[in-house]
């Protein structure tokens, strides 16, 4: 189902599998939203929708993309966490300054295939497929990457979980000797 939303209220959410950069008929960038079962055009684009989210969940991209760095340490097509305690992690194809740049849902994604002409078609889990115009070694990376960071903002988020509830326990235990 193809959809057209002008409006800035649309948010990306779990179900949300990409954001893909388009360019209308008089040159405009927007953004083409795929779900799990819809699709949608919009007339922002894609870093800035990006950016939107972010702020929807209390950091912009530039604070999301320095938290990567300060995890991880990457400092260029840094992959983000635009909110870890609902799994949406997403890479950019290029650098978000780049006006061909689309985000890619890391969690959404089932295989990838290498095309011609340094083009790559990502399969969605849903059997979804679009092509990129991008290397199938870039999107390689850029998918090992988001793992890696996820698999670091993950633990740090859990550790800190278990020495809150460790706390939280500790009085009770106590009581209990």
């Amino acid at each position: 189902m193809l959809n057209e939303v002008n409006s800035p209220s649309y948010e990306i959410t779990p179900l949300t599998m990409a954001v893909l950069v388009y360019h209308d008929k008089k040159g405009n960038t927007g953004a083409w939203v795929l779900e799990e079962k819809e699709e949608y055009y919009i007339d922002i684009p894609p870093s800035k929708f990006i950016d939107q989210a972010c702020k929807y969940y209390g950091a912009s991209l530039k604070g999301r993309q320095e938290g990567t760095r300060n995890i991880y340490g990457i400092t260029h097509k840094a992959p983000i966490s635009i909110d870890p305690s609902s799994g949406m992690y997403f890479f950019p194809t290029a650098s978000p300054v780049n006006s061909n740049c689309s985000w890619i849902a890391h969690s959404h994604i089932k295989h990838v295939n290498q095309l011609k002409n340094k083009e790559t078609e990502v399969i969605f889990r849903n059997g979804r497929k679009v092509s990129l115009q991008v290397s199938y070694g870039s999107i390689m990376n850029q998918i090992q990457r988001t793992a890696q960071f996820r698999y670091l903002l993950d633990n740090r988020l859990n550790y800190s979980k278990t020495q809150l509830a460790d706390r939280v326990a500790e009085p009770f235990l106590k009581d209990l000797e």
